[in-house]
This record gives structure tokens, sequence and C-alpha cells, in this order.
């Protein structure tokens, strides 16, 4: 019996994610076999994108949570001519742009890069609040939808609360998402593990839910013109789909359903490979091939998916012919372009903690950078970043006009929700909490590296001085974690990472100034709690001086022919200027302290500059609130750092900076025995 087309197409998908398995030797076939048909109808019939152009700003988006499915992806590309027969051959092979788990390729088609799962369809929903916060400001012409795409693992993964809890709450009716519930995961089937009903716990934090068969392209069609037509709430499509739907054994016999065909390629299960081709429609001795049919029906939906992307651009072309000036605001937001912006003008009074600081710079880009979008872990009174919302107003459900999004106790829900807007483009996203809650936070800040996103993280409380609170929320050993980030290199040879530890309020102005320019890679600003006093000023301002920031270390005491070298960043600058006092007034020692708020950039320098700055023929001494080897690397190997190896205690920051160290007098005593070596 001759196949439907829209099956035959589904089989192609599910032949060619067998053969891309297969031949790696490698990957996960059995779930884009059975999400093939959601994929297909999604993707032919209801996708939104410009074929020649898949960077349209306007285009809906598909955000892939299973990364494990990437053949599914790869395959429906292909289908569409973005991916050439040579790439799916090359799955997961050195030097392919068709790796094991998608990574961003958005002239390609993929929006995101996924792999630890709950994290895709977070950052799709982060997109869609980006769609929203835009759509807001320049018109409902900005309709583009948002598909996210889950499966049993992403659901169970703790980040989903979060993420159905925001997307609910906000309304998010623009982010509809396809659940591929197989009820088979990669070690056993899914009533092991879970009982809950998902449908009830989505529908509690209000969505739209829709269960169908995952198999029938009648009801898929009919989910998602439902899910089109919602106005009010994010849509949960829940698909039953079979796991290696296709699959027989070598004498033909139902092979489909079996946990084996999760994680491996199924000529190592008890279906047959060449077998399962032939069911599925394939040519055995060229598993690569798009049947004929399905070639002839896809070049007509590229014609058809151009045809409706020309008629979308000549309607937003009119648009802007309307509304010169906000056509011109939407062009900068896009390009992120930046508006001429007077960080010198910002005034701090003297001694405020960094974080004070901070809250003046965000109440000042409050009302210059319209594109910005704020969010807070419950902490915004804490972290400061009310100096923003005080200028603005939290996003809420039905209302997208302000610029805040209250996240709620979710650090690692709202930093992947911040990805998700800096791959959608348009806004600049900012999220703040507590430094020790960066813990909470490392997945989605590593995605943020390995895609190269400029999500501006901003975590106070930067050490032991949060005082009272004791051990659980005093920093440590974070700063050392954050810190390899600057050491890791992304894939363009960049550090992968900015981390700036300002070291008084002028700092804190130009590290801010700092990360809102660095458009290539994220930055993480640390910030104190506690008020920290002015460094000295050298030049005509302190301002003018802390511009030795944007080189990652410069020299804030100077002196010539220094005997020692005193390094430190954030709160312990200070200390150390007070240390440099003491050496000189009690023991006539000539001293050169030296900021270093970011290592990472201060290697990037020329090595002359480098050795200027912190002379290797000198001894040097460092002071760090967080563990030994933060400066260890800067002090050299006959240098000498005090910091922290252990964790800290319930006191009061003035009594634990005395039972520490971390004062004048401490330093003082330590650079004296350094020096007497």
């Amino acid at each position: 019996m001759k196949k439907n087309i829209n099956h035959s197409a589904a089989d192609n998908i599910r032949a060619l994610a067998v053969s891309m398995v297969e031949k790696a030797n490698s990957g996960h076939p059995g779930g884009p076999m059975g999400g093939a048909d959601f994929m297909h109808i999604l993707y032919s019939e209801f996708l939104n994108f410009y074929p020649t152009d898949m960077a349209w700003p306007f285009r809906d988006r598909f955000f892939m949570d299973a990364g494990h499915l990437s053949t599914l992806l790869y395959a429906q590309y292909y289908l569409l001519g973005n991916y050439k027969k040579t790439d799916v051959e090359n799955f997961r092979q050195w030097g392919s742009v068709t790796p094991g788990h998608p990574e961003v390729d958005v002239l390609r088609g993929v929006e995101n890069t996924s792999g630890p799962l709950g994290q895709g369809h977070t950052m799709g929903i982060g997109a869609a609040i980006a769609a929203k916060f835009l759509a807001a400001r320049f018109g409902n012409w900005m309709n583009h939808k948002i598909y996210g795409f889950i499966s049993d693992g992403g659901v169970q993964e703790e980040i989903s609360q979060g993420a159905g809890r925001i997307a609910g709450h906000l309304g998010l009716s623009n982010f509809i998402m396809f659940y591929d519930s197989n009820d088979i995961q990669l070690s056993t089937s899914t009533d092991e593990v879970t009982t809950e009903n998902t449908a009830m716990k989505y529908e509690s934090w209000g969505w739209k839910v829709i269960s169908i068969d995952g198999h029938n392209h009648d009801e898929i069609r009919q989910a998602l013109t439902e899910a089109n037509n919602e106005t009010e709430k994010p849509t949960l499509i829940i698909g039953k789909t079979i796991m290696g739907k296709g699959c027989v054994t070598a004498t033909g016999g139902n092979f489909e359903g079996h946990c084996e065909l999760h994680g491996q390629p199924i000529g190592h299960t008890g279906a047959d490979y060449k077998e399962t081709l032939k069911h599925l429609g394939a040519n055995v001795e060229d598993p690569f091939a798009i049947y004929e049919e399905v070639s002839e029906f896809y070049q007509d939906v590229i014609k058809k998916k151009t045809a409706q992307a020309a008629a979308k651009k000549a309607e937003i072309d009119q648009w802007k012919k309307s509304n010169p000036e906000l056509s011109k605001k939407l062009d900068n937001f896009l390009s992120g372009t930046l508006p001429e912006l007077d960080f010198e003008s910002i005034v701090h009074k003297p001694g405020l903690a960094t974080r004070a600081a901070s809250a003046n710079v965000l109440g000042y880009l409050a009302e210059n950078v319209e594109n910005m979008i704020v969010s807070s872990a419950d902490l915004s009174n804490s972290d400061k970043t009310d100096g923003f919302l005080k200028k603005t107003h939290a996003l809420k459900k039905g209302d997208f006009s302000g610029a805040f999004l209250q996240a709620g106790v979710a650090e690692l829900t709202m930093a992947t929700l911040a990805n998700g807007m800096a791959l959608h483009g348009g806004v600049i996203p900012v999220v703040a909490t507590f430094f020790v809650f960066s813990d909470y936070m490392k997945p989605a800040i590593r995605l943020s590296a390995i895609q190269e996103l400029p999500v501006k993280y901003v975590w106070t409380h930067d050490a032991f001085r949060v005082g009272e609170d004791g051990p659980t929320h005093q920093p440590v050993e974070q700063e050392a974690q954050i810190r390899l980030l600057e050491k890791l290199k992304n894939h363009k040879g960049n550090p992968s990472f900015i981390a700036l530890r300002p070291a008084d309020s002028a700092e804190t102005s130009v590290a801010w100034k700092m990360a809102l320019e660095n458009s290539k890679v994220p930055t993480g600003l640390i910030l104190s709690r506690q008020g920290i006093k002015d460094l000295p000023s050298t030049l005509e301002s302190r301002y003018e001086d802390a511009f030795g920031t944007e080189k990652g270390g410069y020299v804030v005491k100077d002196v010539e022919n220094p005997d020692v070298i005193l390094i430190a960043n954030g709160s312990e600058v200070a200390t150390l200027i007070d240390g440099a006092q003491l050496l000189e007034a009690r023991a006539n020692v000539k001293v050169k302290v030296v900021s270093v708020p970011s290592e990472g950039l201060f290697r990037l320098q020329s090595k002359d500059y480098q050795e200027e700055i912190i002379p290797s023929n000198k001894p040097a001494f460092g002071l760090t609130a967080g563990l030994p080897i933060n400066l260890e690397g800067l002090v050299g190997s006959n240098g000498k750092v005090f910091g922290l190896d252990h964790f800290g205690y319930s006191a009061p920051a003035s009594v634990l900076d005395e039972k520490f160290g971390f004062n004048g007098e401490n330093v003082f005593e330590q650079v004296k025995q350094l020096l007497n070596k």
C-alpha cells in the first residue's frame, strides 16, 4: 500500500536518524524515531522561517531540550536543505557540523546548544519572554512563536519546576512545547522513577495542556492549531509516542518500545538495522538518501515558507516606513548597538559597598538602556538590583512594558532564561543573586560560556563578610571556581568568561561599562556587601584611574623602585592600602599596590604591560578573601598569598576580619615575613 507523503517523510527522518547512529556507532536512535511525526508536521506546516535567511529576527524558533535527539534535528534540516548529505554521514565525527548534541548554529537552524536536560526548553521560555518584551514595545506584528521539544528526562530535571512555574505565571502564550512521552528513558522505563501526573502539574502552573497520539498527524495538527490560537497560556502538547517507532527484527517482527533502543545503535539490540531500513522505505545501499517523493515535497515546502516569509517581510517593511523612529530603535536593539552612556556622571557617595555602587549604575542604566531585562532570585533589595527596579516595574501576565523579571527563588532557572533571552536577541539580560548561590547557576553559566552569550551576572555578598549568616552564605571557593572559566577558552580561542571583582565605586562603574560593552562572552560582577574605602586617586579623578580595570590589572599606588608588590582585588585592595601605609611608616618599605579585578583580562595584555604592573624580579604578596589559588599565578613562585583555607563562621563581619587576619596590621606582618626570607 502506497504511503501518505507525510508518513513517508516521517519515515525518512526515522531512517536517517537510525543510519546516523549506526554509522557513528554512537548515539540515541529510539527517541528520534518516536518524535519524527511531530517534527515533520511542525516544520512542514506550522514553523515560520525564511529558508534563505535562517537568522531572520522575526522567525519562529525551535528549542531542542532533548539534545540526545540531535539526529531528529539534523534529519529535519537535511530535508530542508540546511545540511548536506556528507554532514549527516559524518554525525559525531571530528570537524563535522553535526555534533553528538546540538550546538547553536543559527544559519543551519539550530537555535541553542542542548545537552544537560532541562536547560533547552528553559532557554526557549527565556526567548519567549524576550519576544513578549519586544512585542510590547514595537507592536503585535512581532507575533512569532517559540517552540520547545522536551523528553521524560527534561520533565524530571528540577529546572522544569522553575521554568514551568514562570512560563505559566507570565502567561507566555507564545510558547508551545511538545513533550515526547514514550515511557522509556536511558536505563529504565519511566514508571520505575515517577508516578506524577505531568498534565495536572503543568495545568496547576497555568499551562494549557493537550494530550494526543504523537503519531497521529491529524491530532498533531489539531493540537498545534489550538496552541497557536491560545492567547492566555503557554501550551504543553503531550504526545504519547513509541520508542524506536518502526524498528523490526531480522525476520520482520515488531521491535518497538524497548529500553535498549534509547542509547545505542539499533544493530546492537534485538532490532535489525537493514530490515528496519527496508521497513521504513529506505534504500539499504544508500541509507542517507532523501526519498524522491519526500525531496519533491520539501522543495514545495521551501517555496511556501519563502512566500510566507516574503509576505511577513512586506508587512514589516510597511511598519518600518510608518514608524521610522521605532524602526531605528528596533534595529539598534537587534544589532546590539548601545546608546551613548556617560558612566562618569554617575555619582557615588564615599565608602560605598560595591553592591550599592552597582545599584547607582543600574538606576542610570534603567533610564538610558531601554532593552535591558534585569532579574533577581528574590533578592532585589539585597543584591541591590532594586536600583533598576525602582525606575521600572516587573513583567506581568498581559503586561510586558516593564523590564524587571521577578524570578523567585530559582537561580538556575533564572540564569537559563537569560541564556534564552540572549539567544533570541534584541535584549540585554542581567541576572543577580548572592555569590554563594552561583553554585546553583553553574550549569547555566557553563552554557553561557559555551554558546558565547553576553549575559551579565551580578553576584553580591562576595566573601566571608556576610558575617552573621554563617558558612552556608559565605563564599570562599566560589571565586576560584568562576575564575577557572577565565582560563578556559571557548571554541574561538578566547577566554570563555570575564569575571570582575571591583575594589571600589569607581571600579564598579568601569566594570559595568565593560560588561555592557562586552557582546562576545558572559561577564560576572562580584560585589561586596559591606562598605569599602575608596582607593586613592593618582589622576584627575578616581574614575579615570579606574579605567585600568579594562586591562584587568593596574597600579593603584605607585612608588619608584618598590621593595614589594601587593596584589588583590575587591575589598582586599583597600586593606592592602592600609597595610602599605604601615609598612612605609614603621619599616621604611617602599610598596606598590596593584588591583587585579580580572586576571583573565590581565593575561591578555602584552608581556611588557604585565611586567610593568607586576615586575617578576620583585617579591609579591597577595591578599584574597577566597582560596589562595585566586592570586598564586600573579604573585609567582617566590611570592606569598594570604587567603582562606577553611569555611567561614557566624559572627559580625568586623569580628571575622579580625579573627581571619584581614586588616592592615596582618598585611604588615605577612609582608615583613616575606621580605625577611
